[in-house]
């Protein structure tokens, strides 16, 4: 699969951009494991043609990460084409519009999944981001605003008639935000569309390379994009079942790339998500306790001592 000149392999499996989530530190184990392309978190055009220090951060990437997305969203056609050229200088190997995310302090404002309650101004964003960039654009989004409006299949056409080189599809309306199941019918019938030339990337509760795997096989799109699953998990993307204490091993290790390239309390905060998420601890007994220090922890070495207790914890439980 490719999108534009980027050779992405057979059935790709990719990181999906989520905000608080896709840091640098955690897109690199997500690679390292086999993530096929991954993303940043998504940036504010308002924010980013402001120059807000802490959104301009996010355009940082490393080469050990390439292939790598930089995700923007916004509702004004000026600035998101400022913020496409701004995002270009960053160096991303693609940059993704995201007219899917729905939470209200987006969706609400008209951005993100918003867009779907415009369609006009999503097609000028998208064909004037095309234009102003050399980049491949991308575009994110949803099967509708609802059940009553599912529109993915005429709207993915449009989107490749505004020059796009691949559509993600996540397989919710913007009022299920993420509730019930994600419905992939629909997501095939978009990649079944003789007139679709472009890859689909179909996403929605994938939790594991056979979840990707059956939606290679039964919905024939050319990658799939895996969110929430991956918090707390980056070794999701791996074809090998790692111990426990590879996975605490690795756990630690994203801790110390958050801290090394941040500072000790925001890479704290970067991981204490994925430590409170991760599906590691579920093993141990009366965990309630020692989980609740490790998101009060404030220093590395403090936070160091409680997984290593954690890890004692776990070969007893075993």
């Amino acid at each position: 699969m490719k999108i534009g000149s980027i050779d992405l392999g057979e059935r790709p499996v990719f990181l999906a951009p989520m905000e608080d989530v896709t840091d640098i530190g955690f897109r690199l184990l997500c690679k390292r494991f086999g993530a096929a392309m991954v993303y940043t978190e998504f940036v504010s055009a308002e924010a980013l043609i402001r120059d807000v220090k802490s959104t301009q951060q996010k355009l940082i990437i490393s080469d050990v990460e390439r292939p790598v997305g930089i995700q923007i969203y916004g509702r004004d056609v000026d600035a998101m084409v400022e913020a496409a050229k701004i995002v270009e200088q960053a160096g991303p190997d693609l940059i993704d519009l995201n007219f899917g995310c729905p939470v209200k302090k987006v969706a609400g404002k008209g951005a993100g999944a918003g867009m779907l309650q415009n369609i006009p101004k999503m097609l000028e964003i998208t064909r004037k981001v095309v234009d102003a960039v050399k980049l491949p654009v991308t575009v994110k989004t949803r099967l509708g605003w609802n059940h009553e409006q599912l529109i993915i299949t005429e709207l993915a056409e449009q989107l490749q008639d505004c020059g796009i080189q691949a559509l993600t599809i996540h397989g919710r309306t913007r009022a299920q935000m993420y509730t019930g199941e994600a419905d992939w019918t629909l997501i095939g019938e978009v990649k079944r569309n003789p007139h679709i030339h472009i890859p689909i990337i179909g996403n929605g509760d994938i939790k594991s390379l056979a979840d990707a795997d059956r939606a290679f096989d039964e919905y024939g799109v050319d990658a799939v994009m895996i969110g929430r699953a991956t918090f707390g998990c980056p070794w999701l993307f791996s074809r090998r079942e790692l111990t426990l204490d590879e996975k605490i091993d690795v756990l630690e290790e994203q801790l110390r790339i958050n801290v090394e390239r941040i500072d000790e309390y925001r890479g704290i905060l970067h991981t204490r998500r994925h430590l409170a998420a991760t599906p590691v601890f579920k093993a141990i007994p009366n965990f309630r306790q020692t989980r609740i220090a490790m998101l009060r922890a404030e220093k590395m070495d403090e936070l160091l001592a409680i997984l290593e207790d954690t890890r004692t914890l776990l070969r007893n439980a075993l």
